[in-house]
C-alpha cells in the first residue's frame, strides 16, 4: 500500500470514528427522539387511525405504513447528522485543516457521507425492531431492500452536504428540513397509496422524488408498489451519482468552506 493510500484510509477510518461517536455520544438526542416519534406514528396512525381506514392494497394499515415510516427515519436522519457535521465543522473553522491536510476530497466527502448513512441505519433499525411490536414484518425482497435504503441514506447525505456547505448560519440549517424535506416526505405515499387521490394529484406527485424511494423501500418489504420498481431504483442511482458531483466540485474548489 503507498504511502498516499494509507494516509487516505487513515483519514477515512479517522472521519467514519468520529462521525459515529458523535451521533452514539449524545444518543439520547440523535437516536432516541426519532424511536419515540416512530412508537407515536404506530400508536395514533397505525392503531387508532388505521382501525377506521382498514386495509389498503390487500395488507392491513399498518402493514402499509411501517415501510414508509422506516424510510422517514432514514430519510430525516441521514440528512440532519451531515448537515450539523459538517456545518458545526465549518463554525468550528476545523473544516479548513481538513482541506490543507493530506486526505483527498473524495475522502472527506465519503468520510461524512458515511457517518450519515450509519446513523440513518442505526434509527432504522431501532424503528424496525420497535414496529415488530405492533405487526409482523415479512420481507418480499431482501436485495431491493437493502439497496433502496442505502442509496436513500446516501442521497439525503448529499443533500445534507450541500445545505451545509452553503449555509450560513444555525438557523441555514433548518431552513430545507422544516419547509422541503418535511412537506416532501408526508406526501410521499408514506401514509396512503397514490391510487386513492384524483388523476391530477397522482401526477402532481411524480414530481415528488420521495414517493419514489418510499414506493421502492415498500416493495422491498411488501411486494407493492405504486412505481415501477426499476425506474424508482434507476432515478436514486441518478441521484446519487449527480449529488455525489456536485459535491466533490464544491468541496474541492472550497466553495462556502468559510464561515
Amino acid at each position: 500500500m503507498s504511502v498516499e493510500l494509507r494516509a487516505n484510509w487513515v483519514a477515512l477510518q479517522t472521519i467514519v470514528r468520529k462521525e459515529v461517536r458523535r451521533f452514539t455520544r449524545i444518543w439520547p438526542q440523535t437516536l432516541l427522539p426519532p424511536a419515540i416519534t416512530m412508537v407515536l406514528y404506530f400508536v395514533i396512525f397505525g392503531n387508532l387511525i388505521g382501525r377506521q381506514i382498514g386495509g389498503v392494497g390487500g395488507f392491513s394499515y399498518m402493514e402499509y405504513i411501517v415501510p414508509g415510516l422506516i424510510m422517514m427515519s432514514v430519510i430525516t436522519n441521514s440528512y440532519g447528522n451531515v448537515v450539523s457535521s459538517f456545518f458545526g465543522a465549518k463554525f468550528q473553522r476545523s473544516v479548513e485543516e481538513l482541506l490543507v491536510s493530506p486526505a483527498s476530497p473524495h475522502v472527506i466527502l465519503v468520510g461524512f457521507v458515511l457517518g450519515g448513512v450509519l446513523r440513518g441505519l442505526a434509527v432504522a433499525a431501532i424503528v424496525t425492531a420497535l414496529s415488530l411490536f405492533f405487526t409482523n414484518l415479512q420481507v418480499h425482497h431482501a436485495g431491493v431492500t437493502v439497496m433502496v435504503i442505502l442509496l436513500a441514506a446516501t442521497i439525503f447525505s448529499l443533500c445534507g452536504f450541500v445545505n451545509a456547505v452553503y449555509a450560513r448560519n444555525f438557523d441555514d440549517i433548518s431552513i430545507i428540513p422544516t419547509f422541503v424535506l418535511t412537506p416532501l416526505t408526508y406526501l410521499g405515499g408514506v401514509f396512503y397509496s397514490i391510487s386513492m387521490l384524483p388523476p391530477f394529484w397522482q401526477t402532481v406527485s411524480l414530481g415528488n422524488p420521495i414517493l419514489y424511494m418510499v414506493n421502492a423501500f415498500r416493495y422491498g418489504i411488501l411486494g407493492v408498489s405504486d412505481i415501477h420498481i426499476g425506474t424508482a431504483i434507476g432515478l436514486m442511482l441518478l441521484a446519487a451519482v449527480v449529488l455525489y458531483t456536485v459535491c466533490y466540485q464544491l468541496l474541492s474548489r472550497g466553495i462556502g468552506m468559510r464561515q
